[in-house]
């Protein structure tokens, strides 16, 4: 049967359907209008891999989701503007974005040992409802004193659930039997994005890296601890990554559950319903919750980002382990620097994985040069995310300084519109100052090509 088939002959054929599928791609990448740099990634990719690129960009290069009746619209496009907001509020209320709550209660954990007391004893005392959400779960020893907190707390009758990202914890999601025990117990437990092709929801590029662990719908903690030995314990262990929690309890509670509901109907398909309870005065402080991600229709919290850089009056101070911005966010901290703007980045000496460190440090060396301030943190892994502006605004939460954060990932963080939160967050930097190496190594020429370089794949990092 098959000697009569000759391969050469289907060639033409498959070459006609490969340029229909390049123009399919480019026409993609046009009506969605990606940034010319995006582009340029993109078909860096295709060319390189021929017909797997091309693949990958359908799986991985869409960033923005189609309306579902299981994920809720968080935002809401307003056209007033009250004459009290900053410029950074006037932004993302304009987005949509609800406003700042008024008395809320907010501490700043920067110890990986206190991290750990508190979320235990947030367990051990929840009595309706343990809700948490993380892009990494483990379940090594550390996380196996929680773990069996949480299966006790849920045999109790208190409702528990985690929401965990397929590809963040790849190895539970792989082996889920892990997980047995825990649903033995009653504990809901759901992956967001699982890995299906071709099925509902399969956007491998779009991650959960939002950390919402919620108690009892008053107390939330948030920030770049992720659920794994390597942000917290109890005991202290000097190769455990610096990293920050934070615990809100008050109204802006309210929109953390929000969120996690959202996300939670989105990865399950079974409604859980918003009760419209707005936690009780608890404090003093300012706080916004603000969402991004690909369940945002616009790209608000960039937005509110840019303004903010551009508005900056006397510094920009960055903490993020991974500093991979867009030409667009550069030049605003180039502008910024003019203006006389002290602009600092911390970030550790060596990021977790080679390729970031090698991505990042062109952009590193271009703010040296302008006269911008490098503290390289050589102590341990830095994975902190927070941004300090002027005296007026300090943003903490997941999001990292780079375009994966800001465009791809679902992330949320905290806007402290002055108040105990920019202190803490001020004094927890400042400390880390003295720690650091200020500078960048001199670089060889090939060292710089690569460098260089590596600005061609960064919108895909």
């Amino acid at each position: 049967m098959f000697e009569s088939l000759d391969i050469t002959s289907a060639y033409p054929l498959f070459y006609l359907l490969w340029q229909l599928v390049l123009l399919l791609a480019l026409l993609d990448m046009t009506d969605r209008r990606r940034s010319p740099a995006s582009m340029i990634a993109w078909f860096f990719v295709i060319f390189s891999l021929p017909y797997i690129g091309v693949l990958l960009y359908f799986f991985l290069g869409r960033r923005k989701l189609a309306k579902t009746p299981f994920k809720a619209d968080f935002s809401h496009a307003r056209d007033d503007t009250p004459s009290a907001f900053s410029p950074i509020e006037t932004v993302l209320h304009r987005h949509g974005i609800p406003p700042a709550t008024e008395h809320n209660a907010f501490e700043l954990i920067d110890d990986g040992k206190a991290a750990f007391g508190a979320l235990h004893k947030a367990m051990r005392e929840a009595q309706r409802s343990i809700w948490l959400a993380a892009y990494i779960f483990d379940t090594d020893e550390v996380m196996r004193m929680l773990i069996d907190t949480l299966r006790r707390k849920a045999q109790q009758g208190v409702d528990v659930r985690l929401l965990i990202d397929a590809v963040g914890s790849a190895g539970l999601y792989m082996n889920p039997s892990r997980l047995k025990p825990l649903e033995d117990a009653g504990i809901k437990i759901e992956f967001f994005m699982p890995l299906r092709p071709f099925l509902r929801n399969t956007h491998f590029n779009l991650r959960l890296h939002r950390k919402i662990y919620l108690f009892d719908d008053t107390t939330v903690y948030s920030g770049g601890m992720n659920l794994s030995r390597d942000y917290f314990g109890p005991d202290d262990d000097p190769l455990r990554w610096n990293d920050l929690m934070f615990r809100i309890e008050g109204p802006a509670v309210a929109y953390y559950r929000r969120i996690f509901i959202s996300d939670w109907n989105f990865s399950s398909e079974r409604i859980i319903e918003e009760t419209g309870v707005v936690p009780k005065p608890a404090g003093k402080e300012r706080l916004q919750v603000v969402p991004s991600g690909p369940d945002i229709a616009t790209d608000a919290l960039y937005d509110a980002l840019l303004n903010a850089i551009f508005n900056a009056r006397e510094r920009i101070w960055i903490a993020t382990p991974y500093f991979i911005p867009d030409e667009t966010t550069m030049h605003a901290l180039r502008i910024a620097h003019i203006k006389g703007v002290d602009i600092r980045l911390i970030t550790p000496e060596k990021p977790d994985h080679p390729i970031f460190e090698i991505a990042r440090s062109s952009y590193m060396r271009e703010i040296a040069e302008w006269g911008g301030t490098i503290a390289i943190y050589a102590e341990k892994m830095l994975h902190a995310k927070a941004i300090l502006i002027d005296d007026d605004h300090v943003i903490v939460g997941t999001l990292n300084f780079d375009q994966r954060s800001l465009f791809l990932n679902y992330e949320v963080v905290c806007i402290g519109h002055a108040g105990q939160i920019h202190t803490a967050v001020d004094r927890w930097m400042r400390a880390l100052f003295p720690k650091c190496e200020l500078g960048l190594k001199p670089a060889t020429k090939r060292r710089r090509l690569i460098e260089n370089l590596g600005r061609i794949v960064a919108p895909q990092l």
